[in-house]
Order: C-alpha cells, then sequence, then structure tokens
C-alpha cells in the first residue's frame, strides 16, 4: 500500500500546522508553501479538501488563513488520509458498487477484506497529528 503524494502531502502541511498549533492568528497558504516546500497550488488543494473534511478551518479575505479544527492531539493521521483518498480499502471489491472483480462471485477472500481494512485505519487512527508534528529522537529511529 502506498499513500499517493496529495495525501503525503496534506500529511506534510499538517504536521506543519500543528507545530504552529497555539500561535496567535490563522495560518497563510503562501507561508506554508514555503515552509513545506510544497507548490502553493497544492497547499490550497489540500486547504479545500481539509477544511471540506472539518479537519481544518478556513477564512478568506484580510486577516484570512486557515487552522487546525481540533487540537492536533484530536486529529489522527487516518482522518487526513481518508480526508483525501476517501475511505480506506486494501480492494476495491469493498466498495459499494464496484464490481470489476472477475473472480467475485467465488471470492472466499472478500468477506475478510473489511477485517483488513479495519486494521489499517485502526493503526492509522492510532497515530496522531501530534506525534507527527513533534521531533523524532534519534532513539526512534534505530
Amino acid at each position: 500500500m502506498r499513500l499517493s503524494s496529495l495525501a503525503d502531502y496534506a500529511v506534510v502541511m499538517m504536521s506543519a500546522a500543528a507545530r504552529h498549533c497555539g500561535g496567535a492568528g490563522r495560518l497563510n497558504a503562501t507561508a506554508l508553501a514555503e515552509e513545506t516546500a510544497l507548490p502553493l497550488p497544492t497547499v490550497q488543494k489540500l486547504v479545500s479538501r481539509l477544511s471540506a473534511a472539518g479537519l481544518i478551518e478556513s477564512q478568506r479575505g484580510s486577516g484570512g488563513g486557515f487552522r487546525l479544527s481540533r487540537p492536533p492531539a484530536a486529529i489522527s493521521l487516518a482522518e487526513i488520509v481518508e480526508a483525501i483518498e476517501g475511505p480506506i480499502a486494501m480492494t476495491a471489491c469493498v466498495d459499494h458498487g464496484a464490481h470489476d472483480c472477475c473472480v467475485e462471485e467465488n471470492c472466499r477472500v472478500k468477506p475478510h477484506w473489511n477485517v483488513v481494512n479495519g486494521a489499517v485505519r485502526g493503526a492509522l487512527a492510532g497515530v496522531s497529528l501530534a506525534s507527527l508534528a513533534s521531533p523524532v529522537r534519534m532513539a526512534e529511529i534505530a
């Protein structure tokens, strides 16, 4: 399983936003693009999607910008990924309406994919934005 670049960038952007959490005012997309080295149009696109998912609050105009809608500890990696990718599903056969598999009628694995998807989602839900925004200690890397 591999996240799309856009989902990866959303995690990078949200982690940077979390490091600014608690500061006065709102974040500016231009400044965040510079800090993360992400293209400004990408940051703007992500702000729109993350706002629609309720993870950030945005305001246009003078004094506008955006901020996290909740504390970083209350936002999970699963929520960020799902805001960009949609529901976490390892295979298309568990999507409602997806019937493009040639073995679907006789598949004995299909009933188990929801358990697998739940496990993957659970693992991602166990990682908070706060932990992603904190510095990594060398002992954690080894």
